[in-house]
Formats: structure tokens, C-alpha cells, sequence
């Protein structure tokens, strides 16, 4: 019951703030260098509460992509599937968040080699047909050509009929998109192929425009999803599974440092918790306690020994 998850890990520079940055003058201000991608954050923290996941990624040659894969090995995510591509280099992002520990990203990615991956190993996804699930995301879309989307939907389209299942997760960046017909024609057909959907309402209302959860759990359940997560910051979570749908209110609210892997680390454990037999109900749970630690912190991934501590 191992998952593959496929996208794009970047370099991280995170802890700065605008107010840190106004003030740090000639010395610079004091940041930490780790490594960060809403696909990778979600295999890491599956991982860790227990799940089995493969990551499928292009890195560099270089020594930093070295440092980032043995990190991914120490977790535990399983990482044969990553390729690596000669005289390259990872791409790179920054965090900044405000006073209430909300974040803005900066990307130096346009040459990173996770970008051209099925191009440049065409015959990469055939090798994902025996995982029993497969995991993406909104930023993993916004990565390819159209040449390499039409690829992946007819991989997703075997798949599903060699009974994989396929979870997606909207993480819909608008800076990412240009085209605003292109974006929602791309978005419909990932939907079109999702069974298990972990969304975020704010990236739904976003991408959508404004409308309630019960609409878009309909819009997910019309195009075929057996499973839906939507996610909502500190409001309740609208769940649906088994032919019912209920709402699963936050146990406590948490002022937070860095927001930054909320949802993917909600994703990393939510599932982890469903490959151990829980129902969904504890799942969530699972996802809301991983998450609530999570944005206590800076950056995506969190320390083992702050993780491991609090379980």
C-alpha cells in the first residue's frame, strides 16, 4: 500500500520576515537554509507518522541535491525514482511571512530539472503503474508543458484502470499560472481523474471565485471522487467518505510562526493515518495535530527531534 508522490523539492531559505528584512542594514539578516516542496513535505511527514512513500523528482548533480536526497533517505521516503540531471541545479525559494505567520514564497526555479522531467525520462511513469496510490498536486501541474500534461493524463487514465488510485491536492498558486483558461482546463481534467481529493478552500476559492464547501465537495463528487478532504484554516473541515459528509471542527486554534506546510503536513499524516485502517474521522484528527505543530515553526519541514517529541 505505498504511495508515490510526484513534484518538484527546492532549496529553502527561511525565518525572514519584512520586519527583519527592513531592519537587518549592512550585516544582513539571519535566515536558515533547508529544503521545501508541497509534494515532498507531504512524503516526509508520511513517513514519519509511519506510511510508506516513494518520492519521483529530478535534482542536480551538484552536492547540494547530494545533501537534499541522503535527507530524504535519513526520513525514510524511498527516492529510486529520483532522477538526476548533469550540470544542473535545484531550484530555490524563499519564505516571508507577516506579524500573523502567514508566508509569501519567491521562486528561482525556471531552470530547475524537475520542470523538464517527463521530457527528459519519458518512460519514468510507466515505472508508477504497480504503486497502489499516486499523489500530486496543483504546483505539480504548473510545472510541465502541455506535450508532457498530455502524458501524464494518459498515465493517469492506465492507471485508474489498473486500479491505481490518484489523490491530488489543489495547492493552486496563481503566480504560477498565466493563462487563466489554460489553468481551469488543466485543473478540470486533473479532477476528472482524481478518486481522493485533499484540498484547501482557500485555494478553491481562489482558482474558483467565491462559493461554499458544499459546493465544491459537489464539484469534486460530480466528476468522480470517492474520497474529499477541504480544508479550511481554523474552520472545520468538510469531510466525505462512504456516501456521507460531516464537518470535523479544529480542536484547538493555534496562533502560528509560519504557515508554510500546513496543508501538506495535514496530507502526510491524514494519509498515513487511512493506509493504517483508521477511519476518517482519526485521520483528520491526525492531520489537524501534525499540521498545528507544524506552523509553530519555520520552514516546511520541522526537526525529527521536535516531530518525534510531541507524538
Amino acid at each position: 500500500m505505498k504511495i508515490a508522490a510526484l513534484g518538484e523539492c527546492m532549496l529553502e531559505v527561511s525565518g525572514l520576515s519584512g520586519s527583519n528584512l527592513s531592519s537587518s542594514g549592512a550585516g544582513g539578516s539571519k535566515c536558515t537554509l533547508g529544503f521545501g516542496g508541497d509534494t515532498l513535505n507531504m512524503a516526509i511527514y508520511l513517513a514519519r507518522a509511519g506510511g510508506e512513500v516513494d518520492y519521483i523528482t529530478a535534482l542536480g548533480d551538484d552536492h547540494l541535491s547530494d545533501a537534499m536526497l541522503r535527507a530524504w533517505q535519513q526520513e525514510g521516503v524511498g527516492t529510486d525514482l529520483v532522477m538526476r540531471k548533469a550540470n544542473n541545479l535545484p531550484g530555490l525559494y524563499m519564505i516571508e511571512t507577516d506579524s500573523a505567520g502567514e508566508r509569501s514564497f519567491h521562486y528561482w526555479r525556471q531552470n530547475s530539472p524537475a520542470r523538464t522531467l517527463l521530457e527528459d525520462w519519458p518512460n519514468l511513469l510507466e515505472e508508477l503503474m504497480p504503486y497502489a496510490y499516486f499523489y500530486l498536486s496543483g504546483i505539480t501541474l504548473s510545472l510541465y508543458s502541455d506535450a508532457a500534461l498530455d502524458q501524464l493524463w494518459q498515465f493517469l487514465d492506465r492507471y485508474r484502470s489498473n486500479h491505481g488510485k490518484v489523490i491530488f491536492d489543489i495547492n493552486y498558486r496563481k503566480s504560477s499560472w498565466k493563462n487563466a483558461a489554460r489553468t481551469t482546463a488543466i485543473f478540470a481534467a486533473m479532477v476528472r481523474r482524481t478518486d481522493i481529493a485533499l484540498s484547501s478552500f482557500d485555494d478553491e476559492k481562489e482558482l474558483y471565485g467565491p462559493h461554499s464547501k458544499t459546493q465544491c465537495l459537489e464539484r469534486y463528487l460530480k466528476a468522480g471522487a470517492t474520497e474529499v478532504v477541504i480544508k479550511d484554516g481554523a474552520k472545520p473541515c468538510l469531510v466525505y467518505c462512504d456516501g456521507k459528509s460531516t464537518e470535523v471542527p479544529i480542536p484547538h486554534e493555534i496562533k502560528p510562526l509560519d504557515t508554510t506546510a500546513a496543508g501538506d503536513s495535514f496530507n502526510g499524516a491524514y494519509l498515513a493515518a487511512r493506509l493504517q485502517n483508521k477511519s476518517v474521522q482519526e485521520a483528520v484528527a491526525a492531520g489537524q495535530a501534525c499540521a498545528a505543530l507544524v506552523i509553530q515553526h519555520w520552514g516546511a519541514i520541522i526537526p525529527r527531534e521536535i516531530f518525534y517529541s510531541q507524538q
